[in-house]
Formats: C-alpha cells, structure tokens, sequence
C-alpha cells in the first residue's frame, strides 16, 4: 500500500498530532528536544511568521514522517518552505521519520513537493540538521531526480562533552591545561567566596526564577540584551513552563553571598544536558569564573545523575572546548527548483 500524505495548515494540527507526535519522534534518528510537539508549538506561537503547513505521510494509518513546515518569502522575494523553528533559538531540526523508513518518507515528501497541492515555492531550507542526518544522505538525491538543485553546507558546531562514570575520570579526560585551569577555578571560588546553587525545582515560584534569568541573560552582553526583544522574551517565558512541565527544563543558578551571579537554562532529555542559554552578573563578580563554575556544577551533577553527554550547542565560545566539548557539525540542506 502506497504511502498517504496529509497536511494541516492551522495550530490546530499541533492539536490533532499531540497523541502520535513524540511517539513518532522516539523512534526516530532526529530525536531532538527541538522537534518535540511542545517546542514546536511554542516556537510557531510566538516566532512563527507565514503559512503553517506540516506535512505528515502514514503507512496504512501510522504515523510514519512529519515536516513541519512554514511558508514565507526571503530576502530575494523567493518563496521559501523551512523547518519550523529555522532558524533562530532551533539547534537541531530535521524531518521526523521512522528508523529505517527515512528514504521512503523523503521520497513521498518529494512527490509532493512536486504535486499541485502545496504551496508554490522555490527553496526549501533545511537548517540545523546534524551531520549525521539520514535526510543529508537520502533527500539530494531524490531532490535532482525531480530536476531540483540540492547543496549541503556547513551552518555551525555543536560542541559535545560525552561523560564518564564520575567526576574524576571526567577531569583526567579534559587535556592537562584545560583540567588545571578548572580546578584552579574551582579551589579560587570555593576558597573565596560564599557560594551556593541550585536548580529550580517544585519549592521555586518558575515565573520569578525565570525573571531572573532573563535579567541574568540580558546583563551578560549587548547583543544578549539587544536579542531579547519583547517578543522573545515572551516565547522564553512560555517555553520555560512548558518545558517545565514536560520534565525537561533544567535552570541552574550560582549565587555569591546570596546574589544571582550566573544561570544556565538547559535541558535533560534523552539522558543528554543540552547547554541552551546563559545568563551572567560579570560586573558583579569579574574575577571568580561564575560561569565556568556553574557549569562545572551542572557538569558534576550530570554524572551524578548517570547523563551521558552534555551538549554545548551551536556555538564555538571557548569555554566549550575547555570544558571538554569536542565538535558535531550542523548542516545547511538547500533545494532549489
């Protein structure tokens, strides 16, 4: 039985899909927080722009593979279709399919590229997708087999820590510089200061804690300050409860003396620390490291708790590679017609 194509052009698809659609994403390669119903949601309600299309295939009613899509227009007045959450505040993003069923689905998603019944287009821009994406290796092809141009592209580096069985083995791991240098932190901090942390938890009110973060955020640079907009500040705000709620959200802060001096709002999932933003009071505390030591914190708590990897996520800031990060590449997947 041929694959069967449906599409939902409203939020309320997200409605009609929130009973198989992490299901789906469990099993499949692209298991990401990012691609998660909930951040999905949360990312089209405040960031979204454009027509929402998400595009599901089903194998005799199963649920097989989902683009979530929007269509809007760039720069160059090109109508373009992109991965919901493309580009900013998405670290990975794909498509969801089966294991084992990706090129299937990739080929019904391009048949019906290629169909009267989408939108019109004339790219279609893939961002953030990990390099080792069965969509990298499957889509191109089956793209110029339908006259579509296809180029891959470096986007960025996503710096991985994988974690042992203990703190110990994880210092010897680090290169001998690196593993000085933090311990040199740490001993400078703990000797000098009044330090405490924690992660919010069922005896914090999240509205405040988030508050603070934001703040925390916002006083680290100015092109932190400048990128918290209205608008993203409210989608930081949703996301935190919601991510909350479903049991991912971790928010760390380190005070000094009882002052909020660093925070790092990550999240647990699939047994892995994503590292998603941070927050520092420099002017407060320029010489103590706070946010190296939060995150050795976070790092040592994450062992503890048996994570297998902390994911320090698009970027390549030195303090990632201190810490242990070595690169994973994301990639760009541009079709042209």
């Amino acid at each position: 039985m041929a694959l069967s194509i449906d599409t939902y052009r409203s939020v309320s698809g997200f409605k009609e899909l929130e009973d198989e659609w992490n299901g789906l994403l469990h099993r499949s390669s692209a298991d990401t927080v990012f691609l998660t119903l909930e951040f999905q949601r949360v990312w089209w309600r405040y960031l979204g722009e454009g027509e929402l299309l998400i595009v599901t295939v089903r194998d005799d009613g199963e649920l097989t593979g989902i683009a979530p899509l929007f269509a809007t227009a760039n720069s160059e007045g090109k109508r373009v279709l992109a991965i919901v959450g493309c580009v900013e505040v998405a670290d990975y993003l794909d498509l969801i399919a089966a294991k084992g069923r990706e090129e299937e689905v990739c080929a019904a998603l391009a048949n019906y590229l290629a169909s009267p019944h989408v939108p019109a287009w004339d790219v279609l821009d893939l961002c953030n997708v990990h390099q080792d994406s069965p969509t990298l290796a499957v889509l191109p092809s089956l793209a110029e087999s339908h006259g579509w141009t296809a180029s891959i592209a470096k986007e960025d580096v996503c710096p991985v820590a994988q974690l042992p069985g203990s703190w110990d083995e994880y210092l010897q791991a680090l290169n001998k510089k690196h593993r000085h240098e933090l311990r040199r932190k740490l001993r400078r901090a703990e000797a000098e200061a009044d330090l405490g942390w924690y992660i919010v938890g069922p005896s914090h009110d999240l509205g405040d804690e988030v508050e603070s973060f934001l703040d925390l955020m916002a006083a680290s640079a100015p092109d932190k300050e400048a990128f918290l907009t209205p608008q993203m500040r409210s989608f930081f705000r949703q996301l935190a409860h919601v991510m909350y709620d479903a049991g991912w959200l971790q928010l760390a802060f380190l005070e000094v003396a009882g002052q909020k001096a660093a925070a790092y709002l990550n999240f647990v999932y699939d047994n892995r620390v994503l590292v998603y933003n941070s927050g520092l009071d420099w002017q407060s505390f320029p010489h103590l490291s706070t946010g190296i030591i939060l995150a050795a914190y976070c790092i040592q708590y994450a062992i503890a708790h048996g994570c297998e990897a902390v994911d320090f996520m698009q970027g390549d800031e030195r303090y990632k590679y201190q810490l242990g990060g070595q690169d994973v590449e994301v990639r760009r997947l541009t079709i042209r017609k």
